[in-house]
C-alpha cells in the first residue's frame, strides 16, 4: 500500500523540493496540502503549492488554504531567504487549479478521520494549522500513524536567533501545544523531528543540479555559480530542472551571503525522506518543550533528553543520518520522474 500524506507548507525552496520528492516516490500518496503563512504569506504559500502540481502534472490533489497569521504573534515572513514570491528566481506559472472549500485545519481533521492510523503528517512550516486542528480532534495524536516535523534546534545554533529555528520562531504557541498535545501520543507514534541539528548537514551544492539535470536527460547541463548574476535564468530543456534550478540557485546565494558557503540546506526535503522512510534517520527520544517567555531564548526548543521534568519522551529526535544516501534517492526519484513527464527530445515515443 501507499503511505498517505498530509503535507503542511509554507511553500518556500526547500519546501518545493519536499513536494516533488514525494510527488516523485511511488510509495507515497499525497492525500491532501495544508498551505501555512511562513516562508511567504498564505495565498502566495497555496499558489506556489498548485503551481509545482500543475508543472509536474499531478493527480487532483486537495490543497486547503490555512492560517495567515500565528496563533499569539504577527506574521514575519522571509523573502529575503526564499525571494519575493517564496520560490527565489523562478517564476512558476499560474495554475488554473483551485482550492478546497475547506480550511486546511478542517482538512486535517477530517481527513484523519476517514483514516485512522494510516495517515502520515509531514510539517515543514510554522505549526499553526495542525494546533488549529489539534484544538478542533484532540484524539488526532492518537489518529495519525506518526507525524514528521522540520522544526527546533537542540544541540545546535539557531538559524533566526542564537538559539531558535525558523519555523518555531514564527509561531512557538502553535508547536507548544502541538508537542504538548503528542505527549499523549503511543510510544511508537511519537512525533520524529528533523531539527537543524540534522538537517544544515543536508548540504545540496551545484553538483546536485547537475547529477539532477543528467538523470532527467535535461539539456544543456548546467553549472551555477558564484558569479553568475540575480537575472541569470536557468535554459535547461526540462521544466521540472529548469524551475528547481532557479529556486535553489537563490539559495545558493543566500547562504554564501551568509558566509556558509555556495551551498544550500535541504531541511524538507530531509524530512519527506524521513517521512516515508524512517529507517534513514537514527533517533533519540526526549521530552520537547518551547521557552515562550525568555527575553533571550523566547521561541527556543528544549529537550529533556534524561527525563529531568519527571515527563515521559513525547517526540524521537534525529541525530544522525546518511546525507550521501539521502541526496542519491533524491537525484533517482526526481530525475527520473523530471525524465518521464517531459522526455529529452527524441524519446517522446520510446
Amino acid at each position: 500500500m501507499r503511505q498517505k500524506i498530509i503535507m503542511d507548507v509554507d511553500t518556500g525552496i526547500d519546501d518545493s523540493l519536499a513536494l516533488l520528492y514525494l510527488l516523485a516516490s511511488p510509495e507515497a500518496e499525497i492525500v491532501g496540502i495544508a498551505a501555512t503563512a511562513g516562508n511567504v504569506g498564505v495565498e502566495q504559500v497555496a499558489a506556489n503549492n498548485l503551481a509545482w502540481l500543475e508543472l509536474c502534472r499531478a493527480p487532483e490533489i486537495e490543497v486547503a488554504l490555512g492560517a495567515a497569521e500565528p496563533l499569539a504573534i504577527p506574521l514575519r515572513t522571509t523573502e529575503d531567504t526564499h525571494g519575493p514570491h517564496g520560490v527565489g528566481y523562478a517564476e512558476l506559472p499560474v495554475s488554473a487549479r483551485e482550492l478546497s472549500p475547506r480550511s486546511a485545519a478542517r482538512m486535517w481533521v477530517e481527513l484523519v478521520r476517514e483514516h485512522p492510523g494510516e495517515i502520515v503528517g509531514l510539517c515543514t512550516g510554522p505549526l499553526t494549522n495542525l494546533a488549529l486542528a489539534l484544538r478542533l480532534e484532540p484524539e488526532l495524536p492518537r489518529l495519525l500513524r506518526r507525524l514528521v516535523i522540520m522544526g527546533g534546534a537542540f544541540n545546535h545554533p539557531g538559524n533566526t536567533t542564537p538559539t531558535n529555528e525558523w519555523n518555531v520562531h514564527v509561531d512557538p504557541e502553535a508547536a507548544k501545544e502541538v508537542f504538548d498535545a503528542f505527549a499523549a501520543a503511543p510510544a511508537d507514534r511519537r512525533p520524529l523531528v528533523c531539527a537543524l541539528d540534522i538537517t544544515e548537514t543536508i548540504e545540496m551544492r551545484p553538483k546536485h543540479l547537475v547529477l539532477l539535470a543528467e538523470r532527467a536527460g535535461s539539456t544543456p547541463v548546467e553549472t551555477v555559480t558564484e558569479s553568475d548574476p540575480p537575472h541569470a535564468r536557468s535554459a535547461a530543456s526540462n521544466p521540472i530542472i529548469r524551475y528547481f534550478t532557479d529556486a535553489v540557485r537563490f539559495y545558493f546565494d543566500f547562504h554564501r551571503m551568509h558566509d556558509q558557503g555556495y551551498l544550500a540546506h535541504m531541511h524538507d526535503p530531509f524530512a519527506a525522506a524521513v517521512a516515508l522512510d524512517p529507517q534513514l534517520a537514527v533517533t533519540r527520544p526526549a521530552t520537547v518543550d518551547v521557552e515562550l517567555v525568555g527575553t533571550l531564548t523566547r521561541a527556543t526548543t528544549v529537550a529533556d533528553w534524561a527525563g529531568m521534568w519527571g515527563r515521559e519522551p513525547n517526540a524521537d529526535i534525529v541525530v544522525g543520518t546518511d546525507p550521501e544516501l539521502f541526496f542519491d534517492r533524491l537525484v533517482t526519484r526526481v530525475g527520473d520522474h523530471a525524465r518521464t513527464l517531459y522526455p529529452p527530445t527524441g524519446q517522446e515515443n520510446r
